[in-house]
């Protein structure tokens, strides 16, 4: 493995960590069986996002790197090769903690130079993913972002992010807080072959439920919405009937988007489990790693018109941030320390 894009540059100490500090560990326990982790010191945890990007935050935090849910069309895969680790297997099973998050954090917002900006999280990878259970870095990420005032939001799959109800509730009588859980369909056999390593969509929206109930607005990420295996007129009106039953304040429908390393790695996994679709999929993504902008808005419109019908609309403003969607990308995904955009 090479750390040395993470490690020391020509102009100084701007890497993320030093490779010395690297703590290398494997857990012989169910849930982290064939998982290793990286334990690091990080010389950063704020990051910039690029600005050619149109989502409406500039920064976000990102405790990990790597992610166990193993979705097989996640779009960081591509972070993985900048540490010279497979973006297939080794996203899904190498996993880089930053261990010493919540005190950088603190740190940083204590910052004269720090002016109170919203952050984002689980934009990159999802900080309640299966690490979090066994390394707690959310609770003390949320105490200083709470104790700051500092307006956050947080996309997630994981229901663990219940554990830090009680926080999160703390934390939205002092600031701006926005959840948004992702639910792109409510199929389960597609569920497990494409999303092994997360809750079940139903797991989801029972969080949605414990934290509407809870005072917390929490919004719905339908992504992704599929082409040709979760975009049926029947499982769009599934989805969004199950998200509306869940009390979510908002869903916002996102088409698959394949990237670079997320790419090659679902359209193997497309070839083993769905080999006819393959020559339909060239086809769709022929120009590139967005659908057609026709086949977003139509999916676009049917999700909001059936949100309607069900009673809830798209995302708002003010809502959980990181769901606003732009049908296009304006930028190429950078490298380093830069977070990637969401979209």
């Amino acid at each position: 493995m090479r750390w040395d894009n993470l490690t020391e540059g020509p102009k100084g100490p701007t890497a993320l960590f030093g490779a010395d500090a690297v703590v290398t560990r494997t857990f012989d326990t169910p849930e982290f069986r064939g998982i290793t982790f990286h334990e690091v010191r990080a010389r950063s945890i704020v990051n910039r996002v690029p600005g050619a990007s149109r989502m409406p935050f500039e920064w976000t935090v990102n405790p990990y790197r790597g992610c166990s849910h193993a979705c097989v069309y996640c779009f960081a895969r591509k972070t993985h090769s900048y540490l010279d680790l497979d973006t297939g297997i080794g996203f899904d099973s190498q996993i880089v903690v930053k261990t010493n998050a919540p005190e950088l954090l603190r740190r940083e917002l204590g910052s004269r130079r720090w002016t109170g900006a919203h952050i984002a999280m689980g934009t990159n990878v999802d900080c309640y993913q299966r690490a979090e259970g066994r390394y707690r870095l959310m609770p003390g990420i949320i105490e200083a972002l709470r104790d700051h005032a500092n307006p956050f939001s947080i996309l997630t799959k994981g229901t663990l992010i219940l554990r830090d109800l009680p926080l999160l509730q703390e934390a939205a009588e002092v600031t701006e807080v926005g959840i948004s859980v992702s639910v792109g369909f409510t199929d389960t056999a597609l569920w497990r072959t494409v999303e092994p390593g997360t809750p079940s969509p139903a797991g989801r929206l029972n969080a949605v439920r414990t934290l509407t109930d809870a005072g917390i607005e929490c919004g719905v990420l339908m992504a992704p919405v599929i082409p040709f295996l979760g975009d049926s007129p029947e499982q769009l009106r599934e989805t969004v009937g199950a998200v509306a039953e869940s009390g979510a304040t908002s869903v916002t429908p996102l088409v698959l988007h394949l990237r670079p390393g997320a790419r090659e790695w679902f359209m193997s996994w497309l070839g083993a489990h769905h080999p006819h679709l393959v020559p339909r999929y060239e086809r769709m993504y022929a120009g590139g790693s967005y659908a057609p902008t026709w086949y977003q808005r139509q999916i676009t419109r049917q999700v909001h018109e059936l949100a309607a019908e069900f009673g809830i609309g798209p995302a708002r403003r003010g809502a959980a941030r990181p769901v606003l969607v732009p049908e296009r990308p304006t930028g190429p995904a950078p490298a380093g320390a830069t977070q990637l955009t969401l979209l």
